[in-house]
């Protein structure tokens, strides 16, 4: 079991990894899909900047309220209809330093009490705080071999 200064250095890591993971890359290799059935470099960074307000909102929920109820989201449908390749892999970038930022920033001021509080997750079920910063310090960490994939198929 990791402490909450553990998870919290992992969650904040993320975003250098996910910056090193793309970096050099042009617009065109990141627009292209080099893996058959499988999300462009551009598409999996906009879903990791999708999802990082949604992580927020979680863990924020979760700390301010007696077991709230926190709704699945599926990334198919948002992939689909959110202008993935209209994006800006910069801003994109940059949503979730920020993000990660200002939510650390809030995570720091508590203690390890806090990773006991709970939520309902809609397709999880009972989760704990500490449950929830795992998962979000391991959500870009999951990507980083479709990414490292993709390089390799483009020949970067």
């Amino acid at each position: 079991m990791a402490t909450l200064p553990e998870l919290i250095d992992t969650y904040l890591a993320g975003p250098a990894t996910l910056r090193a993971a793309v970096a050099g890359m042009t617009r065109e290799q990141t627009l292209a899909r080099p893996v058959a059935g499988k999300w462009s470099t551009l598409e999996v960074v906009a879903h990791l900047a999708d999802f990082e307000p949604i992580i927020a909102d979680r863990v924020k929920r979760t700390l301010a309220f007696t077991k709230p109820i926190l709704f699945g989201a599926d990334p198919d449908p948002m992939a689909a209809k959110l202008a993935y390749h209209d994006r800006d892999i910069e801003e994109e970038l940059q949503l979730i330093e920020l993000t990660r930022k200002s939510l650390g920033r809030v995570l720091r001021t508590l203690d390890a009490t806090a990773l006991t509080r709970e939520c309902i997750h809609t397709d999880r079920g009972l989760l704990t705080l500490e449950q929830i910063l795992t998962l979000a310090g391991k959500h870009i960490a999951i990507h980083l071999p479709f990414l490292a994939a993709k390089r390799q198929a483009l020949g970067v």
